[in-house]
């Protein structure tokens, strides 16, 4: 009897089909030979585009690292900010408001035991930028301070009995990610605290937690207490130094190859490592494109860089970025369509008690890389619906017209009255192209309500704020209310909550949108 005709239509591969751009042959159902070579090149295409994609979290964290290690900081350094960063570092998307301290440890020779000072707020993420805890406000400590274990991957030794907040990671190297507030508009207390309290030491086991009982009972080796030290600080303020994940695909590519070599092939995913072994890039193993895999990746890393840039820089309502949906507001947060895990928004927190989202079972890939093309470290912390504490972020690209932020154009920007911030708010301006702060003479890009590093904006009679974008400072515009623009590059701006207060989660308050006033 023979094949139903219909099923047989669907069985049925056509004798051509457009792969790429191209059309591959078949002779009934046998590619030939020129066909196969176009299907395998449209599958390596995919394969690049998709590790670009999945990459992106590991090569901004690489990029980092080797940044710190060009300019001499090493694991177990600390880069701190005394008097703020500034726009001469390149460092995506990073603050002109909080003292940041920054370091890396290296946990391939065993656990490291950090001391964290009182009343800062910070969180430790993976090589893969996956976040392992906070500390700090956010923490387990909640700002009192206190003693952390970092143990890498496969770790099985002996424990502390108690007394350490112990965090497990998958990649032999952590970041700490570390801010404190001024006091009194000066950054200097908070600079004295971290110093005297940011201790970092190698944990032996047996030693520092665990007691003579315990040895005795045959539990755990006797190990002598580790010796404290006070890691080397280096200046963060007017660093100059890169550490921003290159955009061309040659250099992506290999930085992305560094990244896997340098941590366990299990830190990887396997549906994550799989496009990114399927163009070559293997632990342990050399990456060598060939010329024809070479102009693959390419074009396929130009695509996903372009892809990519798109969905950060102008995302689209389905993609559920707009922090104002159904309004012409173009103020947006990648991270609450997914949460810290870019898979599941955020619980809510109501009167009754939390009231989690469904899991969808699916990860957010897109909301993932367009928040490390522009950002670095995740938390819950950062997208949280709890008022209060923390700080939450609102990026806007565009100006009301939804077009190019330009930095020879003048723009306004109004933010009502009551601003939702309990501790201060603060607004910064990033190039579009290194996505960090805007480089002129005015050195902290930033406007908001502290008083240093610039003085703070001045409202408005009705109790607004206006604030000025633009190569010059309009006339009678306050220092403080005026963030100057390159005339040569086009920008775009993060408006900061520091301690949210409620009318931000309800979205009772909103802030306007920019405004063109001169174009010329």
């Amino acid at each position: 009897m023979p094949v139903d005709p219909v099923i047989l239509a669907a069985l049925t591969t056509p004798d051509e089909v457009a792969v790429g751009g191209r059309k591959v042959e078949f002779d009934d159902g046998m590619p030939t030979r020129e066909g196969a070579d176009l299907a395998y090149a449209a599958m390596d295409s995919a394969a690049a585009f998709d590790a670009f994609v999945q990459g992106l979290p590991p090569v901004s964290l690489w990029a980092i690292h080797k940044g710190f290690v060009g300019a001499g900081i090493h694991d177990g350094d600390v880069v701190l900010t005394s008097r703020l960063l500034d726009s001469r570092s390149l460092f995506l998307t990073a603050n002109c408001d909080t003292v940041y301290f920054i370091a890396f440890l290296d946990l391939s020779d065993g656990p490291v035991l950090v001391d964290v000072p009182p009343d800062v707020l910070g969180a430790a993420d993976d090589m893969w930028w996956r976040w392992i805890t906070d500390f700090g406000v956010p923490g387990p400590d909640r700002g009192a301070g206190g003693r952390y274990l970092f143990t890498g991957p496969g770790y099985e030794g002996t424990l502390p009995e108690g007394g350490v907040f112990v965090a497990r990671s998958r990649t032999n190297r952590v970041v700490l990610f570390g801010r404190a507030f001024l006091e009194n508009n000066d950054p200097e207390p908070a600079v004295a605290r971290i110093k005297a309290g940011l201790k970092i030491t190698r944990y032996t086991p047996g030693g520092l937690g665990t007691s003579i009982a315990s040895f005795l009972d045959g539990k755990s080796p006797l190990g002598r207490p580790a010796k404290w030290g006070t890691p080397r600080f280096v200046e963060g303020t007017g660093l100059a130094v890169n550490t921003c994940p290159p955009s061309d695909p040659d250099a992506f590519y290999r930085l992305l190859d560094e990244a896997v070599q340098a941590e366990p092939a299990s830190a990887l995913d396997p549906e994550v490592a799989a496009p990114i072994a399927a163009i070559g890039i293997v632990k342990d193993r050399p990456f060598s494109p060939d010329q024809r895999m070479a102009a693959i990746l390419a074009e396929a890393g130009a695509a996903a860089n372009a892809c990519v840039r798109a969905v950060a820089m102008r995302p689209r309502p389905a993609e559920g970025f707009h922090f104002y949906p159904d309004t012409d507001s173009n103020w947006t947060s990648p991270l609450f369509a997914g949460g810290h895990s870019f898979q599941t928004p955020p619980p809510l927190v109501t009167e009754e008690g939390i009231q989690p989202f469904p899991d969808p079972g699916a990860k957010k890939t897109l909301a993932r890389a367009s928040f490390f093309y522009l950002a670095t470290v995740i938390t819950p912390a950062m997208c949280m619906n709890l008022p209060g504490i923390g700080s939450q972020y609102l990026g806007v690209t565009m100006d009301s017209d939804q077009q190019t932020l330009h930095g020879w154009s003048t723009y306004r920007l109004r933010l009502p009255a009551g601003i939702p911030a309990g501790k201060f708010w603060s607004l910064t301006a990033y190039d579009n192209q290194t996505r960090s702060m805007v480089v002129t003479d005015q050195r902290f890009p930033r406007a908001g309500s502290q008083a240093y590093p610039t003085p703070a904006a001045v409202p408005d009679a009705d109790g607004s704020t206006t604030l000025w974008f633009g190569p010059v400072r309009p006339d009678k515009v306050p220092a403080g209310n005026w963030i100057q623009t390159d005339p040569q590059r086009a920008w775009f701006a993060i408006l900061r909550f520091y301690n949210p207060l409620p009318a931000f989660f309800d979205k009772s308050w909103r802030p306007g949108e920019i405004e063109l006033v001169d174009g010329s």
